[in-house]
């Protein structure tokens, strides 16, 4: 195992590991930054918690001629405790997952409960007094039929020969 570890003598005739950071001042400093920013989110349990919650629900977003389809997955959920709004150019999600059980006993858990709130911006016209949600299964699906100016349909064009 000695001969993986790279040595140096240190004036007399003892040999001692070699340092990396001794010949590279800026790895040195590079490991020592990326430690306090891990010392810091790691110390902040709440806001990173609260971070990977703006991302829940998980999303799919899928796009046709007609209608833009979204799901969002709410496991443990039902429809009467979801919310589907359409404000300005974004689906908004909002929600409410309680807790089935008291927290008395448990040793640890790492699904979210609480207030959500998931909003996805739109790229595309759609005619929101058309749009439709279902819920089956923990899978919220919305439709949103697209505006006529929006919807892309194929037109042939035809080649012809220059003259």
């Amino acid at each position: 195992m000695t001969q993986l570890i790279p040595w140096r003598r240190n004036g007399s005739s003892q040999m001692t590991p070699f340092s990396l950071e001794t010949r590279e001042p800026l790895l040195s400093l590079h490991r020592e930054v990326d430690r306090l920013f891990d010392d810091l989110w790691n110390g902040f349990g709440t806001l990173t918690k609260s971070y990977s919650a703006m991302q829940w629900p998980a999303i799919e977003l899928e796009s046709t001629d007609e209608e833009i389809v979204l799901k969002a997955e709410l496991p443990g959920m039902d429809e009467k405790n979801v919310d589907v709004e359409f404000i300005g150019q974004e689906v908004v999600i909002r929600g409410e997952r309680r807790e089935e059980k008291s927290a008395q006993g448990r040793r640890a858990s790492e699904m979210f409960y609480g207030k959500f709130e998931r909003r996805i911006p739109l790229d595309v016209e759609i005619e929101p007094d058309k749009a439709k949600a279902t819920f089956h299964n923990g899978v919220l699906t919305v439709s949103l039929p697209k505006a006529p100016q929006a919807r892309t349909r194929a037109v042939k064009i035809k080649v012809s020969k220059a003259h």
